[in-house]
């Protein structure tokens, strides 16, 4: 072939391959464009309701009256049967309650209720409410509320409560010292709320996420040590991204390097920065304590280990990646680490570690409006996150909270109670690490043994479909390239325990990724016996 005929045909060639792949970028840039196809998220039209409709309602009563939500400011829709408002802790002293939303299954009746908190400590479960678990979702970046596909009540009688006093709208002094202090609060509420509900003969089950891996486990403790099996039957529990163990060392310092190394493509860290370290993971001793306790079965029991904001500054490997992780991205957020700039909408207010609000969209829960419909205090200025709920300072995370880690007793109760437990972590969470949570629970003895004998390895496969967008996916020529998601995380289960590693998740694993969380609450409610 002569020169000037090679020349010709690399030319046509490369004149072919630009044009599709010119084609096939115009096919996606165009998408970006408004269009006479242009899909909006679904309005729900709200119908007025009967005047006898609450007959047909479960547990509506002249006692639940009082609390009946007919409808909320701002949600399109149909709220169903819902009630929320505030209960004392003592009914001969209402001066210290705490503020709860109920909503009953959609569906066929369950004698079951579970409840959600969230953690903090100080902050509120309406936000579970609102963003992770409820009927509806209104989570980031969203302009308006839409019907939650993947909602708990799909499956079961959800509680949500804002505990404890101190958080959200709860109303009283605050005079816990203890986990114990609080437990013994949530479950004198909570028997008021059954005797007003007519709730007995109930399995129940405790959930939640973050500092809740400590309430959890202590209220579920607590109500095992009642031995009321009619209105205190714990059934099983779960918890997400928990504080369990010494959460300051063993679930963010002592895996906090391997993690920004890991997670570098998206966290952004220079080299002479990451280099510094994993000198201070060494010299500190977070290499030696991973290689000689994350292992399985366990080498044996850790020796306690906390961590001193004061005396190991030094050694702050997590704190120093936390700061340093606003520079490349001022948008970070340490509960989804791929989360990129702008700032996000947020009707409470706190899309990040900042709180922050755009014009026209205040916190949901502080309108007064809303307010009204809940029959919330409209004195108390609600806010995601508060407190104090501890008396002082102290304890060993320095939290005022001086009770011993949920491994040291009260977990392993639950699970040899219950044999239902889930622990899970989001692998994208920089808050409580998934390694971390791991450290832990090797370090707690349950069921005759120490920690997991076997690394977990097993695949979690979601074949749930995709609820929410399928048919914008479909409608658009996409097809159903989003069903069903595959491989969406790691299980692993012995002896009562089970332990689920959420990819593509962060922290508040329900709002991040709802169909994992569906299947989480499916097991532990014994509807599946896998994840």
């Amino acid at each position: 072939m002569s020169s000037n005929i090679w020349r010709a045909a690399l030319l046509t060639s490369c004149l072919f391959f630009g044009i599709v792949s010119t084609t096939r970028f115009q096919e996606i840039s165009h998408r970006k464009g408004f269009s006479p196809n242009l899909r909006r998220a679904p309005q729900f039209r709200k119908e007025r309701r009967a005047a006898n409709e609450t007959s047909s309602y479960r547990f509506y009563n002249n006692d639940t009256a009082p609390y009946f939500i007919d409808s909320l400011p701002d949600i399109p829709f149909d709220i169903g049967e819902m009630y929320s408002g505030l209960i004392p802790i003592d009914m001969s002293n209402a001066s210290r309650a705490l503020f709860f939303v109920f909503q009953p299954i959609i569906g066929e009746p369950v004698d079951e209720v579970t409840i959600w908190l969230n953690g903090g400590p100080g902050c509120s479960s309406l936000e579970g409410f609102l963003q992770e678990t409820g009927l509806f979702i209104w989570s980031w970046g969203m302009y308006a509320p839409e019907i939650n596909m993947y909602s708990w009540p799909n499956l079961t009688n959800v509680l949500w409560v804002e505990q404890p006093v101190g958080t959200g709208f709860s109303t009283g002094d605050v005079t816990a010292t203890s986990e114990e202090d609080i437990a013994k609060d949530f479950v004198d509420f909570f028997l008021n709320f059954e005797k007003i509900f007519g709730i007995s003969k109930f399995k129940i089950y405790v959930t939640g996420e973050s500092y809740a891996g400590r309430y959890v486990p202590y209220i579920a403790g607590e109500m095992i040590d009642r031995c009321d099996e009619d209105l205190l039957d714990v059934s099983g529990a779960l918890v997400y991204d928990p504080c369990i163990g010494s959460y300051i060392y063993a679930q963010n310092q002592a895996v906090a390097v391997p993690f920004v190394q890991q997670n570098n493509n998206v966290m952004g860290f220079n080299k002479s920065f990451l280099a510094d370290l994993a000198a201070l993971d060494e010299s500190c001793g977070y290499a030696a304590f991973r290689e000689q306790y994350m292992t399985f079965p366990p080498s044996s029991v850790q020796p306690p280990k906390y961590f001193n904001s004061t005396s190991d500054v030094a050694c702050d490997v997590w704190g120093m990646s936390y700061t340093n992780a606003y520079a490349p991205n001022p948008c970070f957020n340490v509960y989804e680490i791929s989360l990129q700039c702008p700032l996000l909408s947020d009707p409470l207010g706190y899309p990040t570690d900042l709180q922050y609000a755009y014009p026209g969209l205040p916190a949901y829960f502080n309108r007064t409006d809303v307010k009204q419909a809940m029959h919330a205090p409209l004195d108390v200025e609600w806010r995601d996150c508060k407190g104090p709920v501890f008396v002082g300072d102290g304890g060993p995370e320095d939290e005022g909270d001086t009770s011993p880690d949920p491994i040291q007793h009260v977990l392993p109760k639950v699970i040899e109670k219950t044999n239902r437990v889930l622990v899970a972590n989001g692998a994208l969470d920089f808050s409580i690490l998934t390694n971390g949570t791991l450290l832990a629970i090797q370090n707690m003895t349950w069921n005759g043994a120490l920690g997991f004998q076997e690394r977990p390895a097993k695949d979690i496969v979601i074949a749930l479909p995709d609820l929410q967008y399928q048919n914008l996916f479909v409608e658009q020529g996409f097809g159903d390239i989003d069903n069903p998601q595959g491989v969406m995380g790691v299980q692993h289960y012995e002896r009562g325990l089970m332990w689920a590693e959420t990819f593509l998740s962060g922290h508040m694993e329900p709002q991040f990724q709802p169909r994992s969380a569906y299947r989480h609450l499916q097991w532990v409610l014994g509807r599946i016996d896998e994840l």
